[in-house]
């Protein structure tokens, strides 16, 4: 199994983020990792990105930002065209699922965390 490139998005630098663990668990497991959030930072050498980049590319994208912030979210993750798309416990959005089934990308329920700890991800 290769490396996955995966763009975070709601990254974190609190420790008690799942999205700082799953960067962490992520780099451990030799994943290249973009992360991108609100706040600018930095966790395990990784910069957490402010400005959204439509260059990406990424073969997942794991979300770790409610359905309320997802609006303006939508679009620019279908235009990066990952793999797939992971939706992490609380992130699950029926609609958003609807645009990636259009859009031919496959999504799942699921936690990064738990992916990787059970080498599924």
């Amino acid at each position: 199994m290769g490396s996955k490139k995966t763009l975070v998005i709601g990254a974190s630098t609190k420790p008690e983020r799942y999205a700082y663990k799953a960067i962490h668990r992520l780099l451990e497991n030799r994943h290249e990792v973009i992360a991108y959030g609100n706040r600018a930072g930095t966790v395990d050498n990784v910069t957490i990105e402010t400005e959204w980049n439509p260059a990406w590319k990424v073969d997942t994208v794991t979300l770790y930002v409610g359905t309320a912030n997802q609006d303006e979210l939508i679009d620019k993750i279908i235009e990066l065209n990952p793999a797939r798309v992971i939706f992490n416990p609380g992130t699950e959005n029926p609609a958003f699922f609807r645009k990636l089934d259009q859009a031919g990308i496959s999504y799942e329920e699921a936690c990064t965390l738990v992916l990787l700890a059970t080498s599924a991800y």
